[in-house]
């Protein structure tokens, strides 16, 4: 995380801008003192999108004919390896 005083980060806006698109949050202060924080957006899915995902999944899983998904046979190659 970095600090920065308000006047650079006045004059520096769109480095800081690409710092944040980049995942890192920027403090920035004021006489030494922290008073904002420049950080990235976090998604939010609503559960209509994710319900519109599960649809095209199985809508591609049915276009390719892969039958039924069997949790028995995959499991043990899942945890193939493990300690």
């Amino acid at each position: 995380m970095r600090e920065i005083g308000a006047f650079e980060a006045k004059n520096r806006l769109g480095y800081l801008l690409d710092l944040v698109e980049q995942g890192e949050e920027v403090i920035i202060t004021r006489h030494g003192k922290p008073v904002a924080r420049l950080a990235p957006l976090k998604e939010v899915r609503g559960g209509a999108e994710a319900r519109a995902a599960l649809q095209r999944i199985r809508q591609r899983a049915r276009a390719r004919k892969l039958g039924p998904f069997d949790w028995l046979e995959w499991k043990p190659l899942r945890d193939e390896g493990r300690s």
